[in-house]
């Protein structure tokens, strides 16, 4: 049992510090902006897990590193995403970029996401990178408000800071309890699973009917999906575009 042990203990060990930093910071960075941009990437574990192996090194810098490099890549994925999204709403026959974000928004989220974008403002946009399914729904109802470019940015700094911050006390957690790092991991990576994990649980213990009935009456009213914020014209070309990339 000891020599097993030993073993196991030898696979998870890991390689040098300055091995770590030259090949993760890079590593994180185009992960986390993949991850911004491809919505199915679990940007949140990486970061923690990052953050776990970052607690176990010899000096404290490193965790900073990872805050840095983790908050630059998630702003950077979340711009080139609006950026894209903006092209094909501006764009007669939309884009697949627009297309997959409407996919990702169910309309009774979108409507919910385009009310508090008209009362709370830029406010919205930072809380919804800490809610697990909450930038994509938001980001769309910027979309249809004809936010410029410059206006999102100026909110999204905060939301990559909050979100990296976030996710790195997760790890600074995991780190501090487990002697391992890759017990700090493990649990870091469960953690934030489940936190990511939960509101789709929840929607699906709900049903479709429960999805139905928060709905019910408010997709036909004058504030409907796509007709907030007088974006009513600016959410006929992305539903065009949706159609014709799937034709």
């Amino acid at each position: 049992m000891d020599r097993l042990i030993a073993q196991l203990s030898q696979a998870f060990q890991l390689p040098t510090e300055s091995t770590q930093q030259a090949v993760g910071y890079p590593s994180l960075f185009l992960l986390v902006a993949l991850g911004a941009l491809v919505p199915v990437v679990p940007t949140g574990a990486l970061v923690s897990s990052a953050t776990v192996v970052a607690v176990h090194q010899s000096t404290p810098l490193p965790v900073l590193w990872v805050f840095v490099v983790a908050s630059v890549a998630a702003f950077l994925g979340d711009i080139a995403l609006y950026w894209l999204g903006r092209r094909g709403v501006r764009s007669k026959n939309g884009s697949r970029w627009l297309a997959a974000l409407r996919r990702s928004a169910p309309p009774d989220r979108l409507e919910q996401a385009q009310r508090k974008l008209r009362e709370h403002g830029v406010m919205v946009l930072v809380l919804s990178r800490l809610v697990p399914a909450g930038r994509i729904p938001v980001m769309l109802a910027c979309l249809l408000a004809e936010w410029p470019l410059r206006r999102f940015a100026r909110g999204d700094v905060s939301a990559a800071l909050a979100w990296a911050a976030t996710y790195q006390l997760v790890g600074v957690l995991g780190g501090s309890l487990f002697q391992e790092p890759w017990e700090g991991v493990l649990a870091a990576v469960v953690l934030t699973l489940l936190l990511s994990g939960a509101p789709a649980l929840w929607r699906r213990l709900r049903g479709p009917g429960g999805r139905e009935r928060s709905g019910e009456g408010k997709a036909s009213g004058p504030s409907g999906p796509g007709r907030a914020d007088g974006a009513g014209s600016a959410g006929a070309p992305g539903t065009a575009g949706s159609e014709g990339q799937q034709t």
